[in-house]
């Protein structure tokens, strides 16, 4: 008899347990399935849609590299390693995975312990005490207990806020890599646009001692009164307006200056890039993207999609809403009037289990599933948009890139016509054959289409720096952290040095001692042609 007992313990304990596992098991997310979409057998700009097997969509981490500028080379190595905004969303990345550790830590006993002592005296005038009583006065108590809680995730309510808080730590890895791609195409395209201005004011420099020397012809004509004295006011009117031209692009230049010392972490006031004579910038082949390829390498279409597949895990929470939810807890310990506590006499314990079942909420638990759905919905939406808007900066950036090197070409035609005319008429003016008016008119279309061909140069390197931003610059879906590497940023029973988390996914929040010098120091490397004789 007392065998048949313990089998039919036994025999239900396992029964409880198989119950439980499968209590456990249950995932009230729908199944995760992220969107497809069909693409056109071709896009109009010729360059996104390849067929497999098309053209390598490899781009270098240090894509800028190809450029081959080295001073660019060094402001984005300084830019990646102090610029304090890049900084900051490395710090948000960390937070997320503080509080994927929160959600995580949910699914453990909660254990606490508690010690406590006090002491009492009554009033001999206190109520109901009547005359002559003789209960205590005093009273004394001293506790020490533990407690444990334990919430079963029968529902999978807390494994999918804790799925849902990892996702979370997986997008803020793909916005830092977004914001670092921002930074340093935004980087390169602020130095091209300043290079550009060099070049300009190259242009503007060549153009006034051209219009200082037709300012010496003219009154020299004057001189021989063999020209009105209207040449000169006009040659002068043109050295003069060209003068203050350049000043504008030395007003643009030291604007831009400021703008990439900022990105570099430096005080503008110690910040300076040497100018140069010309645009000076290679231009080999870009790779282009297949479809699929594109989806994997735009840091922003992967926070999409990981924002995607948090709104259908937040669905399986709702849905666990409509559940009993469970709660187990214990609490044991001794309590007594003095300080005799090792004793079995003076130990206490308690332990139960709760079940809650909402039976009306007014249709609370209800509304809240139907947002959760519209919310997935919602992502899902934004998912489809934020790859079209990918596609168009893509289809966008070939565009440009193409017709600016037509547009290029043409205008090079262009300056060489006009300088051609530019040099006819002063000859033909020199031998008195001609007026100053036509002069004018042959430099001011000379100046014109020199600097627009300096501005459709500058134009279509930066055109390549977009390009290459619109497909991803060289990053890839598989830097995103995965694994309990991205729910850990310090080992179970780490207690000390807290401060700082081990690096995840290539962001590590460790500061560079350079990132605290705004005025570049000796530890900041700057660019070696701006040193302080050159301002």
């Amino acid at each position: 008899m007392k065998g048949q007992g313990t089998r039919l313990f036994a025999s239900r304990l396992m029964l409880g347990s198989c119950l439980l596992s499968v209590l456990a098991g249950c995932d009230m997310a729908p199944r995760y399935k992220p969107a497809t979409f069909a693409y056109p057998d071709n896009w109009q700009g010729g360059g996104v849609m390849q067929p497999a097997g098309g053209a390598d969509t490899t781009l270098s981490p240090n894509w800028w590299t190809v450029m081959g500028d080295p001073v660019l080379n060094d402001l984005e190595e300084q830019a990646m390693r102090l610029n304090p905004d890049l900084q900051a969303q490395a710090e948000a990345f960390l937070q997320a995975r503080d509080l994927a550790m929160e959600a995580k830590s949910k699914l453990y006993p909660q254990i606490g312990g508690m010690a406590g002592g006090a002491k009492y005296k009554g009033s001999d005038h206190r109520l109901w005490r009547g005359a002559g009583s003789t209960g205590p006065m005093y009273m004394s108590s001293e506790q020490y207990s533990g407690t444990a809680t334990w919430e079963p995730d029968f529902w999978s309510a807390i494994r999918n806020k804790t799925r849902m808080a990892k996702q979370n730590v997986q997008e803020r890895a793909a916005d830092y890599a977004a914001a670092r791609l921002s930074l340093q195409a935004e980087l390169a395209s602020d130095y091209v646009i300043l290079r550009g201005l060099d070049a300009q004011d190259a242009v503007y420099q060549d153009s006034i001692r051209y219009y200082k020397t037709a300012v010496q012809i003219t009154n020299m004509r004057l001189a021989g009164a063999i020209a009105p004295g209207m040449d000169v006011s006009r040659a002068e009117a043109q050295l003069y307006t060209t003068q203050a031209q350049e000043t504008d692009i030395h007003t643009q230049r030291d604007v831009m200056e400021h703008a990439i010392a900022t990105l570099v972490n430096q005080a503008p006031a110690a910040f300076h890039i040497a100018p140069v004579d010309k645009l000076n910038f290679a231009q080999g082949p870009l790779p282009v993207a297949l479809p699929s390829t594109l989806l994997e390498r735009r840091p922003d279409i992967a926070a999409a999609e990981r924002r995607m597949a948090q709104a259908n895990r937040a669905i399986g929470v709702s849905r666990a809403a409509f559940y009993p939810h469970v709660t187990f807890n214990a609490m044991t310990g001794f309590m007594d009037n003095g300080f005799d506590l090792a004793s079995l006499s003076n130990s206490m314990y308690q332990f139960g289990a709760q079940a809650l079942l909402p039976l009306f909420q007014g249709g609370l638990r209800r509304a809240d599933l139907q947002r959760s759905w519209s919310q997935y919905r919602e992502k899902e939406d934004m998912y489809r948009s934020t790859v079209l808007d990918a596609f168009k900066e893509v289809e966008d950036g070939l565009t440009r890139v193409n017709r600016l090197k037509v547009q290029v070409g043409q205008q090079s035609s262009a300056v060489d016509a006009a300088l051609r005319t530019q040099g006819m008429t002063m000859a033909l003016y020199t031998g008195g054959l001609t007026n100053y008016l036509d002069v004018v008119v042959a430099q001011v279309a000379a100046l014109n289409a020199r600097i627009a061909m300096v501005q459709t140069c500058t134009r279509g390197i930066d055109a390549r720096v977009e390009l290459i931003r619109a497909l991803g610059g060289g990053w890839s879906r598989n830097q995103i952290p995965r694994g309990e590497n991205v729910l850990m940023p310090f080992k179970p029973l780490q207690y000390s040095n807290l401060r700082q988390a081990p690096a995840a996914g290539g962001i590590t929040t460790v500061r560079d001692p350079a990132s605290t010098d705004l005025g570049g120091g000796t530890k900041a490397r700057v660019p070696l042609d701006s040193p302080a004789a050159h301002r």
